[in-house]
């Protein structure tokens, strides 16, 4: 179809809508999906020596898809961003036919998927970078926030909706996790070859190589550093006194001001420094942030209560939780896909300021309820929590989307939207380590006594109940996160299960490890989702400050234009 046609827009929209919805759908199915995936290659995730596979199997993606989307947003502005976003398509297609094969079990099984996975994260990389610049390529200004709006519901709605997926199909069969994205890769990768046509600006010149590969190493060390944080190292709970992890996070800090010192200084840069100084772009983005850190703590959290908490206490089994966590939080993703649109469309006539600004304030004011309620809630209370932070969601998603990428000039546009995916996808991989490691820290009190008493209270000896309650959270809050009896899991190794005068059916019950770490978890509840709601209201703040962007103007200026016939 030719790209002056009345349609094209419309099918732009709808395939890059696609590879929006399978790339974060597949940056979120294997939450879900890790005990299955683990089951099927035959390892345990909870084994010391299988911590790596397990962190890199569940952040392997995202981190990729975080390093390398301003990369193809540079190349898509120089090279052309369809073709960019159409080669993603096939190197997505061709991992997905990969991971859906998976010949190995054990450790060759876990690393054959941890390798293709990163290849994903490429592809996926690639589709990120250049749909929103696509789309704002294609649509007039005064029907920009609507599409980007659609684009945006589909890639954050991705990422709930794949846990649900997740937890599906891996009830059926642990590959089929991965052989639901090779029919849609495919068919999107011919659709896009035979549909879409490069209609914008292109910026030509060289490769800027040493910001290049300035800007990967120092955010690829950020995110691991701050990944492997949360790993317990010698006496401490958490790995923040690693020095390797102290040096990762102070290693990345300094590559990426390196990277800023070279930006400044070359003639063709990775990226222009200049864009953070159109308001709109550099606090849209700040706030762009601060809801995708929120949005990805929030799932891991939820996913831990429900999973190690709620779900036991109301009759569920540990091995079908991680299925029903995902059902249970489908308020969160109805209340985004209801907010979404309707927010795009408005935020097109009214300006983006007063929705993306209410938006970040309603997820503020949700955080500040679920510390609020108690953690054996009322279901029907804690789905219209969520339902209303999805709202939320929704409400800043569009308009902030359409503010920031209405910023830019029209030759920065691949590079601008690979900006918006690096916020995306490391805010994501930020939130694990962040939110996790703030609750290590809300635990690290009141956990190990309540561990210890609880524990001899049903006949474990002290030295074995001392020393359970004196291991690191993070074992039991990982064991909870993917549907394991954490109990089983402390105390099944050393044979204490089997001894006489332990109360072996009660300790491995659905309502003894529940009970016990209730109190401990709404304590960190308190210190994580105080800490995201702060987050939001820095977010509210950014975003109001921020302003409307470009596009209220621009589109009166075009209507003027209309009127006068020009």
């Amino acid at each position: 179809m030719d790209h002056d046609h009345p349609r094209y827009k419309w099918v732009a929209l709808a395939n890059t809508t696609l590879g929006m919805l399978m790339v974060t759908i597949n940056s979120s199915i294997v939450i879900i999906s890790l005990p299955a995936i683990f089951r099927g290659v035959d390892l345990n995730p909870l084994s010391p020596g299988n911590v790596g596979y397990l962190l890199w199997l569940l952040m392997g993606f995202l981190l990729v898809s975080a390093v390398l989307v301003v990369l193809f947003g540079r190349l898509g502005d120089m090279y052309g961003r369809v073709r960019i976003y159409n080669l993603g398509f096939v190197v997505f297609a061709i991992s997905a036919v990969a991971l859906s094969l998976v010949p190995f079990t054990h450790d060759a099984g876990a690393l054959w998927l941890i390798g293709w996975r990163v290849v994903q994260g490429v592809g996926g990389a690639m589709l990120m970078a250049n749909s929103a610049a696509i789309l704002t390529d294609a649509f007039p200004v005064e029907r920009r926030g609507f599409a980007l709006g659609i684009n945006q519901v589909a890639a954050v709605a991705g990422s709930f909706l794949g846990l649900v997926i997740g937890g599906l199909l891996s009830e059926w069969h642990w590959k089929a996790v991965f052989w639901v994205s090779v029919p849609f890769a495919i068919v999107g990768a011919i659709w896009s070859y035979r549909a879409l046509h490069d209609i914008g600006q292109r910026t030509p010149g060289k490769l800027d190589l040493p910001g290049t590969l300035t800007f990967a190493l120092g955010l690829t060390a950020l995110l691991t550093g701050i990944t492997y944080g949360i790993q317990p190292y010698g006496d401490s709970n958490t790995g923040w006194g690693n020095p390797w992890v102290i040096g990762s996070v102070l290693g990345g800090f300094a590559l990426l001001a390196l990277f800023c010192v070279i930006e400044s200084k070359v003639d063709a840069p990775m990226f222009q420094l200049s864009l953070f100084r159109s308001r709109a772009f550099g606090l849209g983005n700040v706030a762009g942030l601060m809801a995708s850190i929120g949005r990805g703590g929030l799932q891991f959290m939820l996913i831990m209560w429900l999973q190690g908490i709620w779900l036991p206490l109301h009759g569920f089994d540990y091995e079908v939780t991680p299925l029903w966590a995902g059902i249970y939080m489908l308020p969160l993703t109805l209340g985004f896909l209801a907010a979404g649109p309707v927010s795009g469309w408005l935020s097109d006539r009214y300006g983006a300021r007063s929705f993306a600004t209410l938006g970040m304030s309603v997820m503020a004011l949700t955080f500040v309820l679920l510390v609020v309620i108690p953690v054996n809630f009322n279901y029907w209370v804690f789905a219209g929590i969520i339902l209303l932070n999805g709202l939320g969601s929704g409400l800043f998603t569009s308009p902030n989307t359409a503010a920031v990428m209405n910023a830019v000039p029209a030759d920065q546009r691949g590079v601008a939207s690979g900006i918006r995916a690096t916020l995306l996808n490391g805010g994501m991989a930020l939130s694990m380590g962040i939110f996790f490691s703030l609750m290590v820290v809300g635990l690290s009190s009141p956990l190990p006594g309540a561990l210890d008493s609880g524990l001899q209270a049903q006949g474990v000896s002290p030295e074995v109940a001392a020393d359970a309650g004196g291991l690191p959270p993070v074992g039991s809050l990982f064991a909870a996160f993917l549907g394991y009896n954490p109990i089983e899991e402390l105390l099944g190794p050393s044979g204490t299960l089997e001894h006489p005068g332990v109360q072996t059916e009660v300790l491995t019950g659905q309502e003894f490890f529940p009970n016990l770490i209730s109190g401990p978890f709404h304590s960190g509840l308190v210190v994580v989702f105080l800490g995201a709601a702060l987050m939001m209201l820095i977010g509210a703040v950014a975003s109001w400050f921020a302003g409307n962007g470009n596009a209220p103007a621009e589109a009166a200026e075009l209507r003027a234009a209309d009127r006068a016939g020009i």
